[in-house]
Parts: structure tokens; sequence; C-alpha cells
């Protein structure tokens, strides 16, 4: 599994970031729902899909 994170919307794709700095678009239509700038999502290649990752809880 990847990890991404939607750096913004443009147009009809999110431009998204992995951590080695590799930039992939992927159509918004395909996006798992809730998903944002910002977001962080998980790219299950077997399985072909993507989910939003659980993000740890913030500290205060």
């Amino acid at each position: 599994m990847k990890k991404l994170t939607i750096d913004r919307l443009e147009g009809k794709f999110a431009i998204c970031r992995d951590a080695d700095r590799k930039w992939f678009a992927i159509e918004i239509s395909e996006l798992p729902k809730g998903a944002a700038a910002g977001s962080s999502l998980t790219v299950d290649d077997e399985r072909g899909t993507l989910s939003l990752a659980a993000e740890a809880p913030q500290k205060k």
C-alpha cells in the first residue's frame, strides 16, 4: 500500500504527492467521499482502491 497526500485540486484532478515527493494526478470523481486538499489517502494496488487514511489524533 502507498500513502498519498492531496496537495491541491486543479480542474477535475486532485494533485497528490507521496513520501518520495513523486506527483500523481487522480480524477476527483475517483476520490473517496470527504477527501479534500490536505487529506491523506491510502492506495491499495491489489484491490485498485483509494481510501481516506486514518489520521492520528491531534495533541493540544
